[in-house]
């Protein structure tokens, strides 16, 4: 008997290639689709090294060192508008009213372009973090500010693995331009932009930028930094930075605690005063052992500083030796006292009385 042959029509040989293609579709289609929308957002499937920008947006966890990378970013392209419009003397100088111990509170354009380009670079690249800025953002001024996500060398060779904490857990402090008074009377060392980030309330990452000398020293707590504290400090006549327009309060406590070798040096800016306890490479900047401050400050002003010192060793509280928690209201109605270094709680318990002349 012949064998019996198999014999397949055309329209069947068709029915099976498309059953075929529709199931290789169900199985590869979302994959396909991952794929092409990553080469979409500028990442690269598969591969090692930066996230894309899809992975900051995704609500999960941010890399501090990202965070670093773009603060330093940020910082230093706020400070070329900051010395940009004070090259050009015309500063749109304006008053936002007073502060509460009577003064103008001043704002000028290097205060609002600064805060423009900050806060958006800051905003584009970690969408889903809250930023907390000094100046209004003004949405009819949002623009779109790309970072590469490449992270400097310098930042690498300090901090070589990621460090992942939950997005939600962020918030990011701007300060586009401390020191505006200063600013506006060409006291340019005085003057710097500052960003922190802190953590469940605690500041981990923090960065100063002095626009005119263009010196930029950043720090991350447990992690390294570029900047290091001096060999020595003098606790038992030390030099303390303080406030221009409130150094009368701090030195007639202070000649009190540490005698009348103790000097005063009254600087402005916050930032400026913190970079005057460290080992800092430009001429400009003054050194000095303590710094305090007496009467209320905002967080913005303060948070950048507190995370360097922290990074290094050091501490900056409240005048009654309370750690300052960066979430909630903008102030601190406590004063502050900084140091590194030190005993900082002997320095505390040695100045019990400045915290009332602060309110007074």
């Amino acid at each position: 008997m012949a064998p019996m042959g198999i014999r397949l029509s055309p329209l069947g040989v068709a029915v099976f290639c498309l059953l075929g293609l529709g199931v290789l579709y169900h199985l590869y289609s979302g994959f396909l689709a991952g794929r092409f929308s990553l080469f979409g957002l500028g990442g690269e499937p598969g591969g090692g090294g930066a996230a894309g920008p899809a992975a900051a947006a995704d609500g999960g966890t941010v890399d501090l060192r990202e965070m670093l990378a773009v603060s330093v970013l940020a910082a230093v392209r706020g400070g070329d508008e900051v010395r940009r419009v004070r090259e050009s003397n015309v500063l749109h100088e304006k008053s936002k009213g007073k502060t509460r111990e009577g003064a103008e509170d001043k704002m000028t354009s290097g205060d609002v372009l600064s805060n423009r380009k900050m806060f958006y670079l800051l905003k584009t690249a970690f969408p889903n973090v809250q930023i907390n800025t000094e100046e209004h953002v003004d949405a009819a001024d949002q623009e779109v500010i790309l970072w590469d996500r490449k992270i400097p060398e310098d930042i690498l060779k300090e901090i070589a693995t990621p460090k992942e904490v939950p997005a939600e857990s962020v918030t990011v402090w701007i300060d586009p331009l401390d020191a505006t008074q200063e600013y506006t009377e060409d006291l340019r060392k005085y003057v710097t932009t500052m960003v922190c980030v802190a953590v469940n309330g605690k500041p981990v990452l923090g960065v100063i930028h002095k626009p005119f000398s263009e010196y930029t020293a950043w720090a991350m707590v447990d992690g390294g930094s570029n900047v290091k504290a001096r060999t020595s400090y003098n606790e038992k006549t030390p030099r303390i930075v303080v406030s221009r327009s409130h150094s009368g309060m701090v030195k007639q406590v202070a000649l009190q605690t540490f005698g009348n070798q103790t000097t005063i040096i009254p600087a402005g800016g916050a930032g400026y005063k913190v970079l005057a306890l460290l080992d800092v490479p430009d001429k400009s900047q003054e050194k000095a052992d303590l710094y305090i401050h007496v009467t209320y400050i905002k967080k913005w002003d303060i948070c950048a500083g507190n995370a360097i010192l922290k990074a290094l060793g050091g501490h900056m509280t409240t005048l009654s030796g309370e750690e300052i928690s960066y979430t909630g209201s903008d102030g601190i109605e406590g004063g502050l006292l900084a140091s590194i270094r030190m005993n900082h709680q002997a320095l505390v318990r040695k100045l019990p009385d400045l915290e009332k002349t602060g309110h007074k």
